[in-house]
């Protein structure tokens, strides 16, 4: 509970300071981040692995930063949008995605969300960063409970990873 508790007083900060900044949800749309909006991207995503301590191997993007899965999601189906998406942005691609050194080729697809832009899956589980995460490797999103369900980090197949 403390747990979530913290996430949500980190997600309320950023979002405030993204507000008292001037931020708009408009981005350079240079590559994917853990704070980046859900601008449309201008190249393919690629999709990686990194050991993340106990976690064991985890997916992430070529830039460390760790990916999440929503248990809110139905197979290929994002139900994260408007302030969820804020908090946990989408990583979407243009193109195909790209396999990085130990993802599955055949796990790797793409999903249309619901504002058209082409949203990286794998294994069925709509791909997403945390707000929280701000800077690669970080994994605060891990087993957080919000907007109506839990996320996990996904391991190699696929699957979510249990604490």
């Amino acid at each position: 509970m403390k747990r979530t508790a913290t996430a949500v007083t980190c997600a309320a900060t950023l979002l405030l300071a993204g507000a008292l900044t001037g931020c708009s949800e408009s981005t350079s749309g240079e590559g994917n981040g853990p704070t980046s909006s859900s601008a449309s991207p201008s190249a393919p995503a690629t999709v990686d692995t990194k050991s993340a301590g106990g976690l064991g191997d985890i997916l992430v993007d070529d830039k460390g930063n760790t990916l999440y899965l929503f248990l809110a999601d139905k197979k290929n189906k994002s139900n994260c949008n408007g302030a969820c998406a804020k908090a946990w942005p989408p990583l979407l691609t243009k193109g195909a995605a790209e396999v990085g050194k130990g993802v599955d080729k055949k796990l790797l697809d793409t999903t249309k969300r619901s504002d058209g832009d082409e949203q990286v899956t794998y294994n069925g589980h709509p791909l997403y960063y945390y707000a929280g995460d701000t800077e690669p490797g970080q994994t605060n999103g891990q087993n957080l409970d919000q907007f109506g369900a839990e996320w996990y980090v996904l391991d190699t197949k696929g699957k979510q990873v249990e604490s």
